[in-house]
């Protein structure tokens, strides 16, 4: 059995190795690569099993036995309140969506120094344990939030926290790890343990075979109850952002919206109409990427998804760029903004068709980019276009503007 570690950085490939049974396998290390927009010389020769992983954004490490991926790992060190949880979100669901287990390391609290004000624990979002909770519902495929470890529990005041440097965070003393979770802490060890319980089941069961067996394995199941745990104790509910930042509404007011793009050579395609509710997420902020991509795939599995495509949703999920006024008499809304234009998205999108290929003859292409050329022939840009692009016109089904308006038709 040949495993493979697909990695952002090494010294975190290092790190897992050493700490679980992966160290007593046969492992290849391979640098990973997010995506042919930020990575045009290496991202095509990547294998197209690891490129459909990372077609939302890239994990920090994807690992596989025998070319298919058994679990993948998101680590970040980042205060979590509001969006900020979900920022890594569509890393994700784009793992569990092609039924690889994920690992979150997400710190339980983090230390913010704010300028005339005393240093202070930032807690997390708990709302990011039923939105964990919502993609394993749907999917069967474990995802699993741990602790990266911290003062937290026992230095409740930040400013007696040992390691307040580090925003109250505990790392790992090798070296040779640098910037990897303390591997003693408790939350680290459940972790390997979950790890290596993967390993064995797939070994003993086959990849595929072996997935639909996780969930019910104890190690994996009791992780998952102690999220549903912490997302009570917590004070988990739906009262919380980013679903504070969005508003159900009639479709038929999404479509009265967009009646201003029809003519009679064109009307709003079936899928819209299709559903009878619409959730809009509004953000009155100048266009950009995080954490509003990662909030954005949250709040499809929080209240509209109810299977495993865009299509098998109880609602419509519209994105909306601006302050929304509904106008309840006339059965629709208008959008007010000074701060984005759908021409940002326009200038995004064309920013990126900057690495596209296609429009080349053959002649002019090297021989060097010819790998890139022919996947690009496969997936379009589809891996050419910068992140937050990728990942909002992957989940919303409209994107709306002040000046203008993106839909779906199916």
């Amino acid at each position: 059995m040949n495993y493979r570690v697909w990695y952002s950085t090494e010294s975190f490939a290092d790190y897992v190795i050493a700490k679980t049974n992966l160290r007593n396998k046969n492992v290849v290390k391979k640098k990973m690569y997010e995506s042919d927009a930020n990575n045009a010389k290496n991202f095509h020769s990547l294998p197209d099993h690891i490129k459909q992983i990372l077609y939302l954004d890239a994990p920090d490490l994807i690992v596989e036995l025998d070319t298919e991926p058994i679990f993948s790992i998101e680590v970040s060190t980042e205060a979590g309140t509001g969006h900020n949880a979900f920022q890594r979100f569509a890393r994700l669901a784009a793992s569990v969506e092609n039924d690889v287990p994920a690992f979150y390391i997400y710190p339980e609290a983090a230390i913010i120094t704010r300028q005339n004000t005393p240093p202070k624990w930032d807690k997390i979002n708990p709302l990011v344990f039923k939105a964990m909770e919502d993609v394993m519902t749907i999917y069967k495929i474990p995802a699993l939030l741990y602790y990266f470890p911290s003062d937290f529990r026992t230095h409740s005041n930040a400013q007696t926290s040992p390691n307040i440097r580090n925003k109250g965070l505990k790392y790992d003393s090798n070296r040779n790890f640098a910037g990897s979770p303390d591997s003693t802490h408790s939350e680290m060890i459940l972790m390997f343990d979950a790890i290596n319980e993967i390993i064995s089941v797939v070994e003993q069961s086959g990849v595929i075979e072996g997935r639909g067996k996780l969930l019910g394995k104890r190690i994996l199941s009791t992780r998952k109850t102690l999220m549903q745990q912490e997302f009570a104790t917590k004070g988990g509910n739906d009262n919380m952002s980013p679903l504070t930042a969005t508003v159900k509404i009639p479709t038929e007011y999404l479509l009265n919206h967009l009646s201003q793009y029809e003519n009679k050579n064109y009307e709003i395609g079936e899928l819209l109409r299709s559903r009878e509710e619409t959730i809009i997420y509004k953000v009155d902020a100048t266009f950009r990427g995080d954490p509003y991509p990662g909030a954005l795939a949250a709040i499809d599995y929080l209240l509209c998804r109810e299977g495993k495509t865009f299509e098998e949703r109880k609602y419509n999920l519209v994105m909306c760029w601006g302050n929304l006024e509904i106008d309840e008499e006339e059965e629709t809304f208008t959008i007010d903004s000074d701060k984005s234009t759908v021409h940002d998205f326009v200038n995004a999108v064309k920013a990126s068709e900057g690495k596209n290929l296609l429009t080349k003859d053959y002649d002019d292409i090297p021989s060097s980019e010819i790998p890139r050329y022919y996947m690009q022939v496969r997936y379009g840009s589809m891996f050419s276009k910068v992140k937050h692009i990728r990942v909002f016109s992957y989940f919303a089904d409209a994107i709306l503007f002040p000046d203008g308006a993106l839909w779906r038709d199916a």
